[in-house]
């Protein structure tokens, strides 16, 4: 069989990978360019002269056919299987479900994930209120598709299309570079259609393996520039007029630095919450990373406290309340150091509640907590951790699954 055509660019990328895993799928020969340098190969005058945006994946048939874009290069070739091609719509109404999903990884999520993604990576300066921006945004849409799959296998009807191939492809770099075990927690249907996907025989057949993220990449330290040292010119001595000896003036005692926080005059803890943090993120939360906190819990260092939200009968789709959430989390970020804590999206579209659990550090609400915007939008009530009931609830809330919950948990967020 003939190619259908050229994909020119580097093999190994995201959005290289979307039309091969397309012709893959189809049983199509598609040539690659495993040699292509980005960088370079793209801005040679022969490249510009047939793509002039330099853009790269891009495309050339055995016709002369050109086209860029990766996402438009997938479904140019899931069309070459045909009117029939099982990997587009059927129906007028399913292939504008799969334009739609298309578009919105491309003009919406992708360049959020980017805006996460290529400051850590070093592709751009790292400036922290946009990241935070446009970590916000990313997070967004991740809970704008975890809700729709919640009762979907695939995006679009009963199998898989190209809108499949297009957002597993987008959503590779964030699950291997971003999102942890508890980010995967929180977004549990997303992650569950990623895994579906990526587990394909015709994806693996060219994305072998996706390791998970078990860490967030960190923005890389700047590299210090030497400054180049003037030759100095020899200075011709003076002679000094000789001085009295003179007593050394009694330095006065610098005064002690000022803790940031009223926290931190606390006794120190016997339980250190970035280790809680850590153990949770990689481990099962239960039994294991309950039974850690339940042996390592420093009671009088820590307190439990029940948050309900006051405007539940105002509620409406699982998303929206869910990015309530994410606001209020965002507005936290004071707290970070000092609490940890679950807030979960119960119940279903147009009947749900937001209700869960958080740890502080000392015996009241902080300050760092309480002068957050959206406070005053929830109710929070100390509690003992000891009791059965209670204890089970925290538990069932930190796993975001079991019968202590008050209801069915649709989505929500950790702070951590």
């Amino acid at each position: 069989m003939a190619p259908v055509g050229t994909l020119v660019g580097p093999t190994v990328n995201a959005r290289n990978y979307k039309a091969r895993v397309v012709a893959s799928f189809l049983g199509l020969d598609l040539a690659t360019t495993p040699e292509f340098q980005m960088g370079v190969d793209n801005k040679t005058p022969e490249y510009l002269a047939k793509y002039p945006a330099g853009k790269v994946p891009a495309f050339e048939g055995a016709d002369g056919f050109r086209l860029t874009d990766s996402s438009a290069i997938a479904y140019y070739v899931a069309s070459k299987a045909g009117a029939d091609s099982p990997l587009l719509g059927q129906t007028a109404e399913e292939t504008a479900e799969i334009l739609q999903f298309i578009l919105a990884a491309e003009a919406d999520f992708s360049p959020a994930m980017g805006g996460v993604l290529y400051p850590l990576l070093g592709f751009m300066p790292f400036v922290k209120p946009a990241h935070q921006a446009a970590e916000e945004q990313m997070f967004r849409f991740l809970g704008v598709f975890n809700t729709i799959l919640q009762d979907k296998t695939f995006l679009v009807g009963e199998r898989i299309t190209v809108a499949d191939v297009v957002v597993a492809c987008d959503l590779i770099m964030p699950y291997k570079l971003y999102l942890t075990a508890a980010d995967r927690k929180q977004y549990r249907n997303l992650t569950r259609y990623f895994k579906t996907i990526i587990s394909q025989p015709a994806f693996k057949a060219v994305v072998p393996d996706v390791e998970l993220c078990k860490e967030r990449i960190k923005p890389a330290a700047p590299a210090k520039k030497e400054k180049a040292k003037k030759a100095e010119k020899p200075k011709a001595e003076k002679p000094k007029a000789e001085k009295k000896a003179e007593k050394p003036a009694e330095e006065a005692p610098k005064p002690a630095p000022k803790p940031k926080s009223k926290l931190d005059l606390l006794p120190p803890p016997k339980m250190v919450l970035d280790d809680w943090k850590r153990f949770y993120s990689n481990n099962d939360t239960k039994p294991d990373a309950m039974n850690w906190l339940w042996e390592h819990y420093d009671e009088e260092g820590y307190s439990f406290w029940k948050v309900d939200y006051k405007y539940n009968d105002e509620l409406t789709q699982i998303f929206m309340s869910n990015n309530l959430v994410g606001g209020f989390f965002n507005r936290l970020e004071r707290a970070r150091k000092y609490a940890f804590g679950n807030l979960l999206v119960l119940g279903e579209n147009g009947n749900n509640q937001i209700w869960g659990y958080f740890m502080v550090r000392g015996q009241e609400v902080p300050e760092e907590v309480t002068d957050a915007a959206d406070y005053e939008s929830y109710t929070w009530t100390k509690v003992d951790h000891k009791d059965p009931k209670t204890k089970a609830e925290i538990e069932d809330c930190f796993a975001w699954e079991g019968p202590a919950l008050p209801r069915e948990c649709a989505d929500g967020k950790t702070f951590k």
